[in-house]
Order: structure tokens, then C-alpha cells, then sequence
């Protein structure tokens, strides 16, 4: 199945409908309600700060969809630090209105986890909903091991339950959960280095600023 699911690198004009889809997968669950729990407001809001991070990305790291723009991967290339996206309070304000200070605290618990190192930081994994259950999801988390794989540096990503199965299949392993104060409970999963796969060498420079960019759906 997956080998009939074409996959390429997004462009700036896909940075719109890239965070739609992600907002589109995200609303149903529990991350989304608990950070916006007003749901009339709840999608505008969740695709409009996704947005901050699409854009962020094309910058600072990659995006790949699949032909159709029904799913996407979003990532940061944390091998040396990276800045924060242009006008991020204003734009997170902008956004999230009253909300924003959610957003923040699940950006501090999440930081407490990430790796300092070197890594390569799998932000946002998202299948459409109606798209979903087709293989996208299989053919893009294979497409993104192949890729790290060539870059000799673990992987990390936080996801909410019930992701975690599928990025298991692909190497990644659970760290301790994370439970937001009177909302749901999300899992680091890192992906260690496959040793000789590459013959990059390694950037020891600290990584800095991982804001909110873990929603996954």
C-alpha cells in the first residue's frame, strides 16, 4: 500500500493547507480540547499557531507531504541552535487569545524532556482524518526513518496516546509520559542512531528553543 503513496517535499505555498490538515487530525482529540477548549474557536486557533511552526520549519528544518496534501511530517533540523519563529509572542497571542498561557505551559513541561543534544526533532506527524487508515501515516513515518537514518543522530517526538504503537514500529522507543495539569497525557519517544549509517559527523552544540511544536495526530 504504501508504495502507491507518493511523497515530496513541501513548498511555501503548501504552508497553509499543511497546517489545516494538521489542525483537521488534531481537533477531535484530547491535546486539542484541553488547549482550546472552546470548540467553535478550537480549529481556526490550533491552524493558526501550527502555522507559526510550518513556517518556522520551511526555514529550519523539513516538511514532507504526500502527493495529495492529505498528510504531512514537519521537522527541525536541532543540530545546532536554531531561533525562535519571528514575532512568536505576537503571533501566539494573535492566535490563542487567552489561551496562549496554555500553550506556553505545555511548551515548558515538554522542554523539561527534550534532548539537549544534537537530534533531529519529529515536531508534527499528521493523516487527515478522512484520509486516515490508507497507509499515509506508514508510507511517511518510512520515508522519514530512510532519512534519518543517512543523518547519523537520534530522533525525538511527543505524542499524545495512541500514537505510540505506530511510532514504535519505526524505532522509536517511549520515555516517561507527560501529564498536563487536568488534561491528557503525552509520550516522548526518541529513536536512537543506527551507528555507520552515515558518515556525517555529529554537531555537539547545544540545542535551544523547543517551543510548542508536538502536536501529533
Amino acid at each position: 500500500m504504501e508504495s502507491n503513496i507518493r511523497i515530496r517535499a513541501a513548498r511555501w505555498t503548501d504552508k497553509d493547507a499543511v497546517a489545516a490538515l494538521i489542525a483537521d487530525a488534531l481537533c477531535p482529540g484530547p491535546l486539542a480540547a484541553w488547549l482550546m477548549p472552546d470548540s467553535a474557536q478550537r480549529r481556526q486557533v490550533l491552524t493558526d499557531v501550527v502555522l507559526i511552526w510550518v513556517e518556522h520549519a520551511l526555514f529550519f528544518g523539513d516538511i514532507h507531504v504526500t502527493h495529495d496534501l492529505t498528510a504531512a511530517t514537519v521537522g527541525f533540523h536541532r543540530y545546532r541552535p536554531i531561533p525562535p519563529p519571528a514575532n512568536h509572542r505576537t503571533r501566539l497571542t494573535d492566535a490563542a487569545g487567552g489561551h496562549a498561557d496554555r500553550f506556553d505551559l505545555m511548551d515548558t513541561l515538554v522542554a523539561e524532556k527534550q534532548p539537549t543534544e544534537p537530534h533531529y526533532h519529529l515536531a508534527f506527524f499528521a493523516v487527515r482524518p478522512d484520509a486516515q487508515k490508507a497507509g499515509r501515516g506508514a508510507a511517511l513515518l518510512a520515508h522519514h526513518r530512510d532519512r534519518i537514518d543517512r543523518v547519523d543522530l537520534p530522533s525525538w517526538a511527543t505524542i499524545p496516546t495512541g500514537g505510540e504503537k505506530l511510532l514504535a514500529r519505526y524505532g522509536y522507543t517511549p520515555r516517561p509520559a507527560i501529564t498536563l495539569p487536568d488534561g491528557p497525557t503525552l509520550h516522548p519517544m526518541r529513536r536512537n542512531v543506527i551507528r555507520g549509517s552515515s558518515d556525517m559527523p555529529i554537531n555537539p552544540t547545544r540545542t535551544a528553543d523547543n517551543r510548542w511544536q508536538d502536536f501529533h495526530a
